[in-house]
């Protein structure tokens, strides 16, 4: 990574997100609208476009930046040493200003196109333990998606687990500190209050911490490496 090209890569960083989050909450919206009170549809809508949105991100920005598109990435890959430029920890967190930045303006984008008040605070409850230890599995699953996927395949799998997580996680697997921001300023089908929010980005941190480890674990060491 080159400092010539990090306004591109932070470019991408936003609009990839912003784009991700108006998928998310955009289909919540159309698909509430047209699943006629089944909550069943209403998510299989949703899982769906999101992960094709993921999909053709993945795809379109990763040469790009990486497509991170989520801060917990960003540090992850930090630590790993994967951005490699003067300053790392600076440039993880211009990666992760735009990130949030996109988060909020995909929310106020998904408003906008179906004429809704661009400003706005959910008020969509979502706690209790089950829903915490969804979101550390989900997003430890995710981290460990991303460091095993093998080259050139990361755009499938990465949506793939996100569209199957949707439907085991309790939490429909926001796996996203950025997701959780832009889905709190938004009172929807995909929102989450301000007030349940905390709890969910603490529980992604960990997962994400245990996703690292396992990640690791499978990493082959020198010595199966070294060849005859």
């Amino acid at each position: 990574m080159s400092a010539a090209r990090l306004p591109r890569q932070l470019l991408a960083e936003c609009v990839g997100t912003a784009a991700l989050l108006c998928a998310v909450i955009g289909s919540g919206i159309m698909a509430e609208r047209l699943a006629g009170g089944n909550v069943a549809v209403a998510l299989l809508a949703n899982t769906l476009v999101t992960v094709w949105a993921l999909y053709v991100l993945i795809e379109t920005l990763g040469p790009v930046s990486g497509a991170h598109f989520n801060p917990l990435v960003t540090l992850v890959m930090w630590s790993k040493g994967q951005l490699a430029l003067m300053d790392r920890a600076q440039v993880a967190l211009l990666f992760i200003a735009f990130q949030l930045l996109g988060a909020v303006l995909g929310a106020w984008l998904a408003h906008a196109m179906f004429d809704l008040p661009i400003l706005q605070t959910s008020t969509k409850l979502r706690t209790g333990s089950g829903q915490w230890l969804a979101e550390a599995v989900a997003t430890a699953g995710l981290i460990f998606t991303i460091l095993r996927a093998p080259a050139g395949r990361a755009s499938v799998l990465v949506a793939s687990y996100i569209g199957a997580a949707y439907w085991v996680a309790a939490s429909t697997s926001f796996a996203n500190p950025a997701a959780v921001l832009g889905r709190m300023l938004s009172d929807s089908f995909a929102g989450i209050a301000p007030s349940s929010a905390p709890a969910f980005v603490l529980a992604q941190c960990l997962g994400a911490l245990a996703g690292l480890g396992l990640a690791h674990l499978f990493e082959p060491s020198a010595a199966i490496e070294r060849t005859p």
